[in-house]
């Protein structure tokens, strides 16, 4: 079992508050991510749950257990740090049964649970390496195994992948989701890149200056944004967002044209995603502008429309485009596809 529930979770240090009173059900066996910016109270938050930080207020259960007092070791978790810290004395083997060396395990136990993690992580055939003798990604899959011979009630990754580069960013994040699948443990993720959290996640909370911005599945987050912070910082490249005005039915944005509106309450914003908008003739959307910048990426190419009033937009077309910096374009959002914000941010109902 590996249930966690905080209420009214606070942090501070000094008279600075970094997590504001966080609520928040994690279910057994469910994979969440914590993802914001730098700053956020994405890792304290992590380091409250493992009781490497001390709760200021609120209440921490571990099915249904309050373990808000309750030192590290007690609380039946595992934790995989950013660093991998692993022994360099030691080898492989020695490093995942290290912890369970040190509870008094019999060397029989060791053994079994060793073999039976380094199996899962494909390591069998490194188990009498050092870790000087490791890839980057072969020493996190130890930090790892570690983590998985405590068969912990849950696990908790602190950035694991931020010292890998592109590659391996890519492999772990398919390692960690093979893994997941296989243990089918709860697992909570913190990271501030948000790729990671739409692909690993089964449910993404988002953090802004430590209070929950938003929780839910990727597809919520990134269909139905709750207001402009999670609007923005789902998905790549961010969404566009311009200031509009409503009534009479329609809205018009800054320094272009509109169309129909038909919402519950006036707006003040309008969000289009870079795949909801194609590029025709000026005069042949809402607005206008000239290209600015074009980054090809391949199957894709990222336009970059100045809009004078408006500023820029980013536009996602296909690779094969045959634009030109400084050719006038019109931008036509998707129909269906058009957020709107009122003036405080928050998302305005369809």
């Amino acid at each position: 079992m590996g249930s966690l529930r905080l209420e009214a979770v606070e942090k501070w240090f000094g008279d600075a508050q970094v997590i504001k009173g966080i609520d928040l059900d994690i279910r057994d066996g469910e994979f969440v991510v914590f993802v914001g910016p730098s700053g956020c109270g994405k890792s304290t938050l992590l380091r409250l749950i493992a009781g490497l930080e001390e709760i200021s207020r609120g209440t921490l259960l571990l099915d249904g257990k309050d373990v808000t007092g309750l030192p590290p070791a007690q609380r039946g978790l595992a934790m995989v740090f950013q660093s991998y810290a692993l022994y360099p004395h030691m080898s492989v083997a020695e490093n995942m049964g290290f912890s369970l060396k040190s509870a008094g395990c019999p060397r029989p136990e060791i053994e079994s649970k060793v073999s039976e993690a380094a199996a899962i992580l494909r390591l069998e055939d490194l188990l009498d390496r050092r870790p000087k003798a490791l890839s980057g990604g072969q020493r996190q899959r130890v930090a790892i195994g570690r983590a998985i011979v405590r068969n912990p009630a849950a696990f908790l990754f602190d950035e694991p992948l931020s010292n890998l580069d592109a590659a391996l960013r890519v492999e772990m994040r398919y390692e960690i989701a093979k893994l997941y699948q296989t243990l089918n443990a709860t697992m909570i993720y913190v990271t501030h890149d948000q790729v990671e959290a739409m692909t690993l996640a089964e449910r993404i909370v988002v953090l802004e200056a430590g209070r929950i911005a938003q929780a839910g599945s990727p597809r919520e987050l990134y269909r139905r944004p709750e207001n402009l912070f999670v609007a923005q910082f789902i998905g790549s490249p961010k969404m566009n967002v311009a200031p509009c005005a409503t009534g009479d039915g329609e809205y018009r944005i800054k320094g272009g044209r509109g169309g129909d509106y038909a919402r519950s309450r006036p707006a003040s914003w309008i969000g289009i995603r870079p795949e909801h908008i194609s590029l025709g003739e000026a005069g042949s959307g809402p607005i206008d502008g000239r290209v600015d910048v074009l980054e090809y990426l391949g199957a894709d190419t990222n336009v970059i429309v100045d809009t004078g009033d408006s500023g820029q937009f980013s536009v996602r077309v296909s690779g094969e485009s045959d634009l030109d910096v400084g050719d006038p374009v019109g931008l036509v959002p998707e129909d269906g596809q058009v957020h709107f914000f009122d003036s405080d941010g928050r998302a305005v109902a369809a």
